[in-house]
């Protein structure tokens, strides 16, 4: 009886693990979607004319940014021209009568290291980096990783998803980067 429950344990194990977004490939990740706004974002908002609205604005952990006037607006999922747009929309509500509206990306959300590395944690994003960099930043490789291959994990159209890819694979902001023990 003994025996069968654990083969019913390791045939469960396994079809559950088989139905997990997991691909072995860079498919979702080659795709040059244009960068969306999330949680940790900080962004440079500039009001033409309105130097009183001209500031830095964090993306709360809701996904919101708060300016003076116009109160809280939605950024998840956001590309900064669409933000802009909806800026300019509030603003044109009894507040500014046409308003001009130029936002960018002042510092990026930090991206993650976890696994087989020195130091494991949250670092800052910084622009053109690979899997391979990231990994230097968090310290190094441990002894026991595996040193071509890593698990990332990145939200693509506003869904998780995770793949095995080469230390070279560019990151990021907000990507998860496992880096797996190697069996030999």
């Amino acid at each position: 009886m003994r025996r069968w429950l654990t083969a019913l344990c390791l045939v469960t194990t396994i079809f559950l693990g088989s139905c997990a977004p997991r691909q072995n490939g860079y498919a979702d990740f080659k795709a040059d979607v244009p960068y969306t706004l999330a949680s940790g974002d900080r962004l440079r908002i500039i009001v033409f004319g309105q130097d009183a609205l001209s500031n830095t604005y964090a993306v709360n952990s809701s996904g919101h940014i708060s300016m003076p006037l116009i109160g809280s607006v939605s950024a998840q999922g956001l590309t900064t021209a669409a933000l802009e747009r909806a800026v300019e929309a509030k603003l044109r509500q009894g507040f500014i009568r046409e308003p001009k509206v130029s936002i960018e990306v002042d510092a990026y959300r930090p991206f993650f290291v976890l696994g087989e590395v020195t130091t494991a944690g949250q670092y800052p994003y910084i622009n053109g980096m690979t899997a391979e960099t990231a990994i230097a930043v968090a310290g190094g490789f441990s002894p026991r990783a595996d040193k071509n291959k890593v698990d990332l994990t990145r939200v693509v159209n506003g869904r998780p998803i995770t793949a095995t890819v080469d230390v070279s694979q560019p990151v990021k902001p907000g990507d998860t980067i496992f880096v797996k023990e190697r069996f030999f």
